[in-house]
């Protein structure tokens, strides 16, 4: 009894004080929170003693796990050291330049040089201002429009909404800001019916190339994507896509920018899902995984003739944050890398964890609740449908989505929804009997979700 009632403690002062993230706060106050108290490997805990295996990766970060002692010990030896000290002035310390040649050893080819910001939301932002900084200095100020996608996500900092293409949280201040225009996004399920996604891949990628003409290749800066669109519902393009969106750029010259966020640091079964779908960006932002999310860190990894005009003819480059390069995440990133390759976990996720992931992902497949079933590397989705041979969807009142949520959770999984798809990113050290529980619950809530449904 004394545990609930601490329990019921924490979720009123939560309640009283707490403003959450991407939160309805009266809702959040109506239903109380879940609290989590602790977590190890791949399951949390929460206050009332429950067990959840954690499908999502924290929130797509905690690729290897919670507990990792490496990564508690390297952060400790740091504050011990140097707990901070800032990157402005002429000034750098020993985890700042580590981490970055740690990184240029496992970027792609061409990306020596790195930016440091607190997050995913900052690097993208960080991206507006270098990609037009860039452009001026080559001549070129008339070239700021950056093309997005819409349904897209990269953060949510006003320019990482702006760059993103939710209309709902851009209605929410007035935006996105001048200067950014959005394509369609390349969803077979929802919209390619009736074509092959071969097809389908080349006519979407296409809009890319009017969206130039239209608006004028001298006032166009650069093309931002996401490999596969996590937020958004794990949206993964069709093969054609990305080769088109890469000879377009490459047409009509304007740099390409991957938000790599969340494909970063062995997601897809390489250590950057440009690789996975080889392209070639300018630009690649990282962030959550690259220390495995144990503290805030992210970046921009800055191709060759980007580095180059920055650093030989830019002048100074007014941005940057006080945390900029901390040394106390630059040094779990390190010790995260040096994990990753020492378990040679990039190979495993390629070789062995995705395969065996997506077969029995690719399983849920024939349940009548399901309309389509899709993975690539260590993400999926599951699209919720009423009628499969139609792909019909539910009517939004019975917000099916939330509904097979709440069941997973009460199961104990934790699946994310996006309207009405179920979406996943376990830890890339999860086993294969962990992976057989992650899908036989999935499979459980499911079913039971589809009883409710039918109620």
């Amino acid at each position: 009894m004394a545990g609930q009632a601490n329990f019921r403690q924490l979720q009123e002062l939560d309640r009283r004080h707490y403003l959450h993230p991407f939160s309805d706060h009266r809702q959040i106050g109506e239903r109380g929170t879940r609290v989590i108290t602790h977590a190890d490997g791949v399951y949390i805990y929460d206050a009332q003693g429950n067990k959840i295996l954690d499908g999502m990766s924290g929130l797509w970060c905690i690729n290897l796990g919670y507990g990792r002692q490496e990564l508690i010990d390297a952060a400790t030896r740091q504050l011990k050291t140097l707990p901070y000290y800032n990157s402005f002035f002429q000034c750098t310390h020993p985890p700042a330049i580590e981490l970055a040649q740690r990184l240029a050893e496992v970027a792609p080819p061409g990306f020596t040089r790195v930016f440091y910001t607190n997050s995913g939301s900052e690097a993208n932002d960080t991206i507006i201002r270098m990609v037009r900084r860039y452009w001026d200095i080559q001549g070129k100020p008339k070239k700021k429009t950056i093309i997005s996608r819409r349904n897209a996500y990269h953060g949510s900092t006003v320019g990482g909404i702006s760059l993103g293409g939710m209309p709902a949280q851009q209605a929410q201040g007035d935006l996105p800001i001048p200067g950014i225009a959005h394509i369609e996004q390349p969803y077979w399920f929802e919209l390619g019916q009736g074509m092959h996604p071969d097809e389908f891949g080349l006519r979407i990628a296409g809009e890319l190339e009017k969206k130039i003409r239209e608006l004028g290749v001298d006032n166009v800066a650069a093309f931002i994507g996401e490999p596969v669109q996590g937020a958004g519902g794990v949206i993964i393009p069709p093969d054609t896509y990305w080769p088109e969106i890469q000879r377009i750029c490459d047409e009509y010259g304007i740099l390409l920018v991957a938000d790599e966020v969340i494909t970063g640091f062995g997601r897809l079964g390489e250590w950057f899902g440009s690789q996975y779908f080889e392209i070639e960006p300018d630009l690649i932002i990282f962030a959550k995984a690259v220390n495995s999310g144990y503290l805030p860190l992210g970046g921009v990894l800055v191709g060759e003739r980007v580095a180059e005009a920055l650093v030989e003819g830019g002048g100074e480059f007014y941005h940057g944050f006080t945390h900029s390069g901390n040394p106390v995440s630059c040094a779990v990133a390190s010790a995260a890398i040096d994990i990753m390759r020492r378990e040679g976990l990039v190979d495993r996720v390629r070789d062995d964890i995705a395969p065996y992931f997506s077969r029995l992902w690719q399983s849920l497949a024939d349940h009548p609740l399901v309309g389509e079933a899709r993975s690539a590397g260590m993400v999926g989705a599951i699209e919720l449908v009423s009628d499969k041979a139609r792909r019909s969807r539910f009517h939004p009142d019975k917000s099916v989505g939330e509904v097979c949520r709440d069941t997973s959770v009460a199961q104990g999984l934790v699946m994310r929804h996006v309207r009405d798809s179920m979406i996943v990113a376990p830890p890339l050290v999860i086993t294969r009997a962990q992976l057989d529980e992650l899908v036989d619950k999935a499979r459980s809530a499911l079913d039971i979700t589809a009883r409710k449904m039918a109620a």
